[in-house]
């Protein structure tokens, strides 16, 4: 502003400019920006009516048009905003100030709208950007039905100047905002994939993995609750496998059929529903959200194959509705947290498979010993018997009963072993010391060992009589001891085996020491990982059944060295042993 202008517009005008200008450049924001030029240039002109047109990309039309002076019922009686036609359009064909003493005379006037103020007196400038028009300020109708001056125009134009840097500056700022928005949504968006892949890594459970899922989900567009809903083969519906926030699904299950959820699973496409009260194919009610007001579902989506889908109730903060970046976002979580699940229940069906095999494996065993020991030796019984009666003397009669009674006595300890090793009694109805105990005393026996146990489980006696772990950490630890001992006894050569359990704060340990013949480890392995490897090898049923139990085996042998077997079962994932381990012992013999 030079001193011409200055002296012109008088001290107050200048000192109010002044303030107004510190004011506009201080806001941050394009519309407040907007707001305040609208009411500094009324104040400081006298105008009844402002207005800002903004220009449109082509730069041959207004793509916005905000205003002052109308209220908000005779906004809506006039309707659509002008579009820059007439004397408006010819300030958009020539940026350059206008003043009229009556807009509605001048040849390029199309009247005012219905319902709007009449308007006489008018001034324009334009709104100038980086040296391009980037819209219009009108004024409109100067109080007292005076023409505005030229003290008015130098004050619009000036004002119309500090807008154009003040939203420039705005701009720059917002788009600075939306970037460092766009830069936490991708941090975000990577520590949630970092985590579904740790989890890759760590847990193999399905039921955990989701809960992360949809904790992380929530997080992420900061949802008021989220759902995962996964497909059951052949079935018409969607299982809700895991759900987080301050919702309560009502139902288990959703039909595919005529639902949203549905239409996801099919096409493999995202859904925003910005007004769920209108759409009544979400299932809000039986998802648990019956006042929910905005959803987004995201396919699950792994190797062409939609795994499930992933469906957001209500944002928390923010915008009110889920955007587009939204989408963007969960749909990128969606697919790392596919990968998580479709390998989770990968994990499960293996699971599954190697207990049935290991289960068949072990009724095969059992057949073929009731086969070769106790059915050939009843056979066997019967021959002997009838014999004895078709000869008829008392002598040979008395005899085959005699032999009869003592193959029947053997037979009976034999199915009792079998029985034992099968479940045994006591470890039901004493517990892990006292089945330990009586498992290596019959193997003990039965081989001609010398045998140590000792069993502490924290009652201090050395034989962990009264202590009791979860039932299934029970069956994995005397299985491993089982095979351990079974080894020993077929394989060794050894003269002495000592089994010793202890337990601490988050674990259990088994050991199994004998004085043996010995193997070489890692050529068992590798006979184990073969496609020749022979079945029931002991090695590789331990390896598999400390596994599902969480834990950890390590063996320890040379040739002519004897063998240790070493295993650690952690007590927080007792249960997991028992789901493939209670009721039968895959490779059981080695």
């Amino acid at each position: 502003m030079d001193a011409d202008e200055l002296e012109h517009l008088g001290y107050e005008r200048v000192r109010r400019l002044a303030e107004i200008a510190r004011e506009l450049v201080s806001e941050l924001r394009s519309d407040q920006v907007l707001d305040h030029l609208l009411d500094a240039a009324r104040e400081l002109t006298g105008a009844e009516y402002a207005a800002l047109g903004v220009l449109d990309d082509a730069r041959d039309g207004l793509s916005q048009f905000i205003t002052r002076g109308v209220d908000d019922r005779t906004r809506q009686l006039i309707g659509d905003p002008p579009r820059g036609k007439g004397v408006l359009g010819l300030m958009i064909e020539d940026p350059r100030p206008l003043r009229l003493h009556d807009v509605s005379t001048h040849p390029r006037s199309f009247g005012v709208p219905t319902h709007h103020p009449p308007v006489s007196t008018f001034l324009g400038v334009p709104v100038i950007i980086r040296g391009e028009a980037w819209g219009n300020l009108y004024l409109a109708d100067k109080a007292g039905g005076a023409d505005f001056t030229a003290r008015d125009e130098e004050t619009a134009v000036i004002l119309a100047r500090w807008a154009a840097i003040a939203i420039e500056n705005a701009r720059l700022y917002e788009r600075l905002d939306d970037e460092h928005e766009e830069l936490e949504r991708s941090v975000a968006r990577l520590s949630a994939m970092t985590e579904i892949a740790d989890a890759l890594g760590a847990e193999t459970e399905l039921e955990p993995v989701l809960e992360l899922i949809v904790k992380r989900a929530g997080a992420l567009v900061a949802a008021r609750g989220v759902l995962v809903l996964l497909p059951e083969h052949g079935a018409p519906f969607l299982r809700v496998a895991a759900c987080a926030g301050a919702i309560v699904p009502a139902a288990r299950r959703i039909p595919i059929a005529g639902t949203r959820s549905g239409e996801v699973l099919r096409s493999g496409e995202a859904i925003r529903i910005d007004d769920v009260g209108e759409d009544s194919r979400l299932y809000a009610a039986a998802l648990g959200a019956p006042d929910a007001q905005t959803a987004l579902l995201v396919p699950m989506a792994y190797r062409r194959r939609i795994a499930g889908v992933l469906v957001a109730i209500d944002r928390r903060s923010g915008t009110p509705t889920f955007d587009r970046r939204d989408e963007e976002l969960l749909r990128g979580f969606a697919a790392s947290a596919a990968i998580a699940v479709v390998t989770a229940q990968s994990v499960e069906v293996d699971r599954l498979r190697a207990t049935v095999a290991a289960a068949d494996a072990e009724r095969a065993r059992w057949a073929r010993e009731l086969h070769d020991e106790t059915l050939q030796t009843l056979g066997g019984l019967h021959v002997l018997l009838e014999g004895a009666v078709a000869e008829g003397s008392e002598p040979q009669l008395r005899a085959a009963v005699r032999t009869a009674c003592e193959r029947v006595t053997d037979e009976i300890a034999g199915l009792r072993a079998l029985i034992a090793e099968l479940r045994p009694a006591a470890l039901d109805e004493l517990g892990l010391g006292p089945a330990l105990s009586g498992l290596v005393r019959r193997v003990a026996g039965a081989q001609g060992l010398e045998a140590v146990t000792d069993v502490d489980l924290g009652t201090g006696n050395g034989d962990g009589g009264g202590a009791r772990l979860a039932p299934e950490l029970e069956t994995a630890v005397y299985r491993v001891a089982q095979e351990a001992l079974t080894n020993v006894a077929k394989h060794a050569g050894a003269r002495h085996v000592v089994v010793h359990v202890t337990k601490d704060d988050d674990s259990v340990g088994l050991e199994v020491v004998d004085d043996g013949a010995g193997f070489d480890v890692a050529a068992a392995r590798a006979r184990a990982a073969g496609d020749d490897a022979p079945p029931g090898f002991g090695l590789a049923g331990m390896r598999e059944r400390v596994m599902l139990a969480g834990g950890a085996l390590d063996i320890a042998s040379a040739p002519g060295g004897g063998t240790t077997v070493r295993a650690r079962f952690p007590l927080g994932r007792g249960g997991q042993a028992g789901g493939a381990t209670s009721s039968s012992s895959p490779r059981s013999s080695a």
